[in-house]
């Protein structure tokens, strides 16, 4: 499956540039589109639904990656609204957290390691710290999470 913009894309690539090709992308997205097998609401849908069975992300990541793939953002709110509505952001951190096999940490370096990859699955601060509290992590350790180096990214300047 692909979304529109994504297979616009792809076709673009392959016909000759000028009015000419863009029609005929639009030709074949609209004959693709009547046939019902380009469909961004069903694509959203499937991606998200995969990401949060399978992979066990947070919704922020989701969100992300089909703001990437071309999908409109009112459609991304309603399929995400849809699909997180019941669920716990906390117990599907701790999921995500098995499913990858990441154990309580022992250290600082270990400490923002967990951080730094329950942030790019797409959760929350909020949740991140409680599950870090929640394993007994020293506050040495979470204070040092607010420094910028253990995150490889830059404040901005004043």
């Amino acid at each position: 499956m692909r979304t529109e913009a994504d297979l616009r894309r792809l076709l673009q690539k392959r016909v000759e540039p000028g009015e000419s090709g863009e029609a005929s992308v639009a030709a074949v997205l609209i004959r693709l589109r009547e046939r019902g097998y380009l469909n961004d609401a069903a694509y959203a849908e499937t991606y998200a639904r995969l990401r949060h069975e399978n992979q066990k992300l947070g919704q922020r990541r989701v969100r992300q990656d089909l703001q990437q793939k071309g999908v409109s953002a009112e459609l991304i709110t309603q399929t995400l609204d849809a699909r997180y509505a019941h669920s716990d952001e906390e117990a599907l951190a701790r999921q995500h957290l098995e499913r990858k096999r990441i154990r309580k940490p022992e250290n600082e370096k270990e400490t923002a390691r967990v951080m730094r990859r329950l942030l790019t699955a797409g959760f929350s601060t909020k949740v991140i710290y409680k599950i870090l509290r929640q394993w007994d992590v020293p506050d040495e350790a979470l204070a040092a999470l607010d420094a910028p180096d253990n995150f490889d990214e830059e404040l901005p300047t004043e």
